[in-house]
């Protein structure tokens, strides 16, 4: 009796696994929002009148909030006092300014772009810069030079991110995976990160630098350039207490005993 050849079975091929995306790969919100502040940054070719005019007219003026100013209104007129709110964080002094503010932004405004989508993250990056010029005016009262840049939002960015982000399979976590999915777990609830030894270390090391250094956000006037770290801190407050307004991935349930 003769044995008829099987032919060799073929090994299964390995199951295909989701493509891992990058974690710096920057989502489309983030990068209409760069490309927003360079086209913005143009400015700087006007001619030198004009130039500050625009710094005038959209940065924010402590001063043009003064009751008892008697002289002639800033540039701008009513408008101003609302809309620099906001738009004084889209202008920068200069390309130096400009790439340190993005550079800061790229990790951080990536994850959080991701998690909140286009829209709730242009709303975000308004309300932390709002709340940056609120600091900056409470703590600069009367000042007339401008502020400008985008460090507050930044700021903002930076506090909202370290809700999530020493999460397990967050971005800043030993175990994460693409970048979608470190920016889509369950954030922690504030009290708990803030008993978080590396948040707390993160916190420990941004204030220092901003209160020692300064880095960031440049009030532009006749005697120079100053620091205006009031603003970051503000804008870093901002983001993280009001980071739960905007957050759309739910919280992971709260695991509780069983009685039994």
């Amino acid at each position: 009796m003769s044995l008829e050849s099987q032919p060799a079975q073929q090994p299964l091929p390995p199951p295909l696994e989701p493509p891992r995306e990058p974690i710096l790969n920057l989502p489309g919100a983030l990068t209409a929002y760069v490309a927003l502040l360079a086209v913005i940054h143009l400015r700087v070719l006007l001619p030198p009148d004009l130039e500050y005019w625009t710094i005038e007219v959209f940065g924010f003026i402590p001063k043009r909030y003064d009751a008892t100013l008697l002289a002639a209104p800033f540039p701008g007129g009513t408008g101003a006092k609302i809309w620099t709110f906001v738009s004084y964080s889209l202008l920068h002094a200069n390309l130096s300014h400009i790439i340190f503010n993005v550079l800061w932004l790229l990790p951080f405004g990536s994850a959080v772009a991701r998690r909140f989508g286009a829209a709730r993250f242009f709303l975000f990056m308004a309300v932390t810069a709002i709340g940056g010029a609120l600091a900056h005016l409470v703590t600069h009262e009367h000042e007339i030079a401008p502020m400008i840049g985008a460090s507050a939002s930044v700021s903002g960015a930076m506090a909202a991110a370290i809700r999530f982000a020493f999460a397990r399979g967050g971005f800043l976590s030993l175990r994460r995976g693409d970048a979608e999915a470190a920016a889509r777990v369950p954030a922690q609830p504030l009290l708990r990160a803030l008993r978080d030894p590396r948040v707390l270390a993160f916190l420990g090391i941004w204030f220092g630098i901003n209160i020692i250094f300064g880095i960031g956000s440049i009030a532009v006037g006749n005697e120079g350039a100053s620091v205006a770290w009031q603003a970051h801190i503000g804008g870093f407050f901002a983001g993280l207490l009001l980071f739960s307004l905007f957050d759309p991935v739910p919280r992971r349930p709260a695991v509780t005993a069983d009685p039994n």
